[in-house]
This record gives C-alpha cells, structure tokens and sequence, in this order.
C-alpha cells in the first residue's frame, strides 16, 4: 500500500512527514516542505525508488542492523540479537510494531509469549532505546509476557542447609551463595563481578553490568565482606568467582540441595544426568535473589519503595510481589467475623 502523508504540526516538525511500509521497507523522513504538492512528489519518488531497489534512507536514520551491531559494541547483551539482525537486516528503525508481531511468530512460532517477549521485544526495544533514545517508541508486549510470577524462597533453616552442605565441598561455591543471598544480585551480575569494583574496607560494590543497563552499588554485610577479604587476592584483579555459567554450575548447586538433605547426587556424565526427586528440587540460583527481596521484607521491614531504593528493581510493581512475606494488620480483622455458632470473635 502507497505511505502516508504527515501534515505538518507546530510542535513536530513545520514540514510534510512521509510515513508508512511499502513493499517491506519502512520509510519515515520528512518531504523538507510544508507544501502538500511537493510532498506528494517526493512520496512517489520514494515508492519508485523501492521498486528499482535504489531506495536509500536519510544518512540520519539508523537500520536495525547499523543500531544492533552499535548494541553490542557497547557491551549490552546478545540474547536473540543475531536472529533479530538476520531477519531486519537493514530495515530503517523504528521499526513498527506490526512488523515486530510478525517477527514474533516468526522467529519463535512454538514457544510461550513470555519467552518471545525474552527473545524478539526486549531486544529489539533496547536496541531502539539505545538508538534513538526519547524517540524511540513504546512497544506493546504480547499477553502473558511476563510470564508465571515465581516468588518461592528459602526459609532460614533450608537457606543455612543449603550453604553449610556447599561448604563442605567447594567453598567458593557457598560465598557465591552467601553472595547471591545477602545482596540480591543476579546470578550473572554476581559472575562478571570484578575485584576492582569491591571495596572491603568501605563493604560496598559495585555492579556495571545489570539486567536493567544502570549500574548500582551494593552494601555488603560486615560477615560476607569478611569472608570476601579472606579470598581476595594479594593483586586483587579478574573475576571475584571462576565459576561460569552453564550445567557444572548447576550441577554444584544440585550437589549442595541434595547434601543438605541427606541425599546423594548422581555423578554428572557426557550422557546427561537427571536430578533426583527432592522437598527442594524447585530451588535455584534465583530463588536466593527471591529470598533476599522476602527476608529484607520481613526482617528488613523494607516496602516495595524500599526494596526499589536498593536498586535492585527498577519500579514498585515489580517489588510488589514481595508483600506476601509481611502479615498486614487487616489480617487481624478476621477475629471479628462471626463464629461457628453465632458468637464473635474477640478483637486481636
């Protein structure tokens, strides 16, 4: 179909906006006049040139491919960037949200929305975030995107269980776990986490790289930091732990659950393995991030706003789901509802 003529609009732009999708190539620059005539001319023009394939964007407008590649020089994450870029190539951003649901389907045709939204709309929103910045458009995100919110969280005795049991045979693996536990970072964050970023004599850190793109500084309990001097090294640089993401890591983790149990763990082999049913086969290195937001509720006293304060989520929806670790004092009121057998209850 022929695209679209913008007027002009006092606030925008004084010229004609040439707008719209013809024959697959997103168009979206101004006419450089506010005369409706000479807009429509240019207009033709654009579509000619698409269907010869001499069609060039303004010098100014940025492809999908050109933004991507800036993306991931900078460090940001390659999750679904390389099939996004195969398929987009040099399709000039922003890029319309039709085209993104088609893209959707496309890429991922048989898997959850949660996880097309992980793979195809996070992405390409960051990289049109980080191209165009203000001007970059809101995506809408398909229903069920954030799929099933998981709050489990460890109980004290289980979490102490847990990294007694990985102490007795990797040490490093039971900080990382003290770690991930009194700090609330991501697995990953904690991973690329340097020595040069910890100061143990202040008992902070800082993380660079977060799932949210701002870095943060964290407070380090004086045991943890205490624990974190005794390894550090005479020239304290690399990584803080060697351990890398993937199944060995797992695997240990597996170790330490079914150890504090008092169950054995199946030898790991090129083959594959699988664990073995148990009261905690649900628990994994996230679940410590969970169970640092539900303790820093329920003995912290810490609210969504405060949990937001520690940077460790960005919005108070997203802490929110934390509030069933606090007992709220409407909960009380349930003694005045009328008893089994008509008498009330007394007031607590």
């Amino acid at each position: 179909m022929p695209l679209k003529l913008i007027p002009p609009h006092k606030r925008k732009s004084p010229n004609w906006i040439i707008r719209g999708t013809y024959l697959g190539t997103y168009v979206e620059r101004s006419a450089k006049s506010n005369r409706r005539s000479v807009a429509v001319q240019r207009r033709r023009q654009i579509e000619a040139e698409i269907e010869s394939g001499q069609y060039q964007p303004d010098a100014d407008q940025p492809t999908f491919l050109s933004a991507a590649v800036a993306y991931l020089k900078a460090g940001r994450s390659k999750r679904g960037v390389a099939a996004l870029i195969k398929h987009f190539g040099e399709r000039v951003l922003p890029i319309e949200q039709a085209a993104i649901d088609a893209a959707a389907l496309a890429l991922k045709p048989d898997v959850t929305d949660a996880t097309r939204n992980c793979y195809v709309y996070t992405p390409i929103s960051a990289i049109q975030r980080y191209a165009l910045g203000d001007k970059a458009p809101k995506i809408r995100r398909p229903k069920g995107a954030k799929g099933r919110v998981v709050t489990d969280y460890l109980n004290q005795a289980d979490a102490a269980a847990i990294i007694t049991a990985a102490e007795s045979f990797d040490a490093e693996l039971a900080l990382l776990l003290r770690f991930l536990l009194y700090t609330g970072c991501r697995l990953g964050e904690a991973l690329r986490l340097h020595w040069s970023e910890v100061s143990i004599e202040e008992s902070m850190a800082r993380v660079r790289e977060t799932k949210n793109g701002d870095p943060r500084a964290i407070r380090l309990r004086n045991d943890l930091a205490a624990l974190l001097a005794a390894r550090r090294p005479e020239e304290p640089y690399g990584r803080v732990f060697r351990f890398n993401q993937g199944g060995h890591l797992k695997h240990l983790l597996v170790r330490a659950k079914l150890a504090a149990l008092g169950l054995t763990c199946p030898i790991r082999r090129p083959t594959g393995w699988k664990q073995p049913p148990n009261r905690l086969q649900w628990a994994n290195f996230h679940t410590f991030r969970h169970t640092y937001a539900t303790w820093m509720r329920k003995y912290g006293g810490l609210d969504e706003i405060g949990l937001v304060a520690t940077g460790n989520w960005r919005d108070p929806r997203s802490a929110r789901r934390y509030a069933h670790a606090v007992p709220r004092d409407e909960w009380s009121k349930t003694e005045l509802l009328p008893a089994i057998g008509g008498k009330t209850g007394e007031s607590a």
